[in-house]
C-alpha cells in the first residue's frame, strides 16, 4: 500500500481508524472501549473462538485482525476465558459485532471489551489489510475509537511509527503471575463443567510465561498436581518444589529476550536432573534456546486454527491451533536434538526432542484442539515419561 492511503468505510461518520506505520488508514465503526492504543498487527484465520484469542496472554502487544467475519455471535462467558482479561491489545473485523444467540452467552463482546479497556473496529476490508500483512509482515499500528469522529491522524501516525516493535521486547515479565499457586481444574466435560482433579499421579511445576487455562487444565486432566511459578523463578526454586517433570508454558514476545532470565533456569533443570520437560509455544522457543538453537522473526507469523503439522516420527499430520511470530531455527539444533514437527504451510520448525531424554517441545497448542484431539497425546507423553522415571 502507498504512503497516506485513505480507505473510507460505507458510513459518512467513521468513529474509528487503524493507521499503519506505512501511513495507511482505515476508517471503520468503533465499538468496545474509547481511546488510543499502538501495537503490532496480526491477523488470525479461526473460525471460532474470538474470546479466547482476546484473552490468550500470548496476544499481548498485539493488535488482532480476525479474517472470519462472524465476530461476537456467540456473546462471551466467563468459561472461555483463557486468562483474567484481554490480552490482545484490540481486535479489527469485517462486520460489526450482531447481537449474541447461543445459549451460553452471559454478556454481548462490545460490553465485555469496553468494560476490559480494548478497542473494537469494525467495517474494515479484511481481506485487503490480510494481504497487506502477508506481504510487508507485521505491521506497526496506532488503533483509535472515538465516538465524535475526531482523529489527530499526524499524531496516530507518529505513534504507530514510534512503537519499538515485538523484537527484543520481554513481555512475559508483563503476563506472568505475581506469585506462585495451587491448579486442580481440569478439562470442561458435560453436564457439570469444568471438574477438580483427584489422584493425581505426578508433580508438575509450570513455569508461566503467559499460560493458558486450559493448558493448566489439561495437565491436571493428564494426572498432574500442577504448581505454577512466576517466570523468573529459578532453578532452585522449580527443584524446590520436588517435581516429577517440569513445564514450559506459551506466552508472548521475543523469546531472546525472555531467555535472558528463563534459559539459565532451564539449562540448570537440564544439567542437573534427569526430569522430564514439556514446552508449549514460547516454551518450545525458551527450551530450543537452553539447547543451542536460536529463534528467528517471521515475516507475519502463525495464527489460526487450521495449520498442519507432520509428525516426523509417525508421519502423522495433525490439525494445529498456533499463535506465534516467532520460531525455531532448524538449521541451528545442536546435535543430540532433532526436528520432530514441522509446519506443512511453510516448512518452519514445529516441534523438537533430545534424542537420549524426555525432553520435548511444540511450537503449536495441543490444548486448542482443532483437530479435536490431534495432539492430546503429547500430555500422554508427558506423563508416561513420568511414569517410565518413577
Amino acid at each position: 500500500m502507498s504512503a497516506a492511503t485513505a480507505i473510507q468505510p460505507e458510513t459518512a461518520k467513521p468513529t474509528a481508524c487503524l493507521v499503519l506505520a506505512d501511513g495507511t488508514i482505515f476508517y471503520g465503526m468503533g465499538f468496545g472501549a474509547t481511546g488510543t492504543t499502538t501495537a503490532e498487527l496480526c491477523f488470525n484465520t479461526a473460525m471460532t473462538g474470538y474470546q479466547e484469542i482476546m484473552t490468550d496472554p500470548s496476544y499481548a502487544g498485539q493488535v488482532v485482525t480476525f479474517t472470519f467475519p462472524h465476530i461476537g455471535n456467540v456473546g462471551v462467558n466467563p468459561e472461555d476465558d483463557e486468562t483474567g482479561d484481554p490480552v490482545a491489545a484490540g481486535m479489527v473485523v469485517k462486520w460489526d459485532p450482531t447481537d449474541p444467540s447461543n445459549w451460553r452467552s452471559v454478556s454481548e463482546l462490545t460490553d465485555w471489551l469496553a468494560k476490559r479497556g480494548r478497542i473494537g473496529i469494525g467495517g474494515i476490508d479484511t481481506r485487503r489489510l490480510t494481504r497487506a500483512i502477508r506481504q510487508q509482515g507485521a505491521p506497526h499500528v496506532a488503533i483509535a475509537h472515538d465516538p465524535e469522529g475526531n482523529f489527530d491522524i499526524e499524531d496516530l501516525l507518529a505513534q504507530a511509527r514510534a512503537f519499538p516493535g515485538l523484537e527484543g521486547l520481554d513481555l512475559a515479565k508483563d503476563v506472568t503471575c505475581a506469585q506462585s499457586y495451587k491448579w486442580d481444574e481440569m478439562r470442561w466435560a458435560w453436564p457439570d463443567g469444568f471438574p477438580k482433579q483427584e489422584g493425581a499421579r505426578h508433580k508438575v511445576v509450570a513455569l508461566d510465561f503467559g499460560a493458558k487455562r486450559n493448558i493448566l487444565r489439561c495437565l491436571a486432566s493428564a494426572g498432574c498436581d500442577v504448581t505454577v511459578l512466576p517466570a523468573s523463578a529459578t532453578a532452585d526454586e522449580v527443584l524446590a518444589h520436588n517435581p516429577d517433570g517440569v513445564f514450559l508454558s506459551n506466552g508472548p514476545g521475543d523469546p531472546a529476550a525472555t531467555g535472558e532470565y528463563a534459559v539459565p533456569m532451564i539449562k540448570t533443570i537440564l544439567e542437573t536432573t534427569d526430569l522430564p520437560i514439556f514446552g508449549i509455544c514460547l516454551g518450545h522457543q525458551m527450551l530450543a534456546l537452553a539447547l543451542g538453537a536460536k529463534t528467528i522473526k517471521m515475516n507475519h507469523g502463525h495464527h489460526g486454527a487450521n495449520h498442519p503439522v507432520k509428525d516426523h516420527d509417525t508421519g502423522k499430520v495433525e490439525i494445529t491451533s498456533m499463535n506465534h511470530g516467532f520460531a525455531v531455527d532448524a538449521q541451528t539444533l545442536p546435535e543430540g536434538v532433532v526436528e520432530s514437527h514441522v509446519s506443512l504451510f511453510d516448512g518452519s520448525n514445529c516441534g523438537i526432542r533430545m534424542q537420549d531424554r524426555p525432553v520435548f517441545s511444540v511450537q503449536y497448542h495441543p490444548e486448542a484442539s482443532p483437530g479435536p484431539m490431534d495432539s492430546y497425546y503429547l500430555f500422554e507423553r508427558f506423563a508416561e515419561a513420568m511414569d517410565a522415571r518413577g
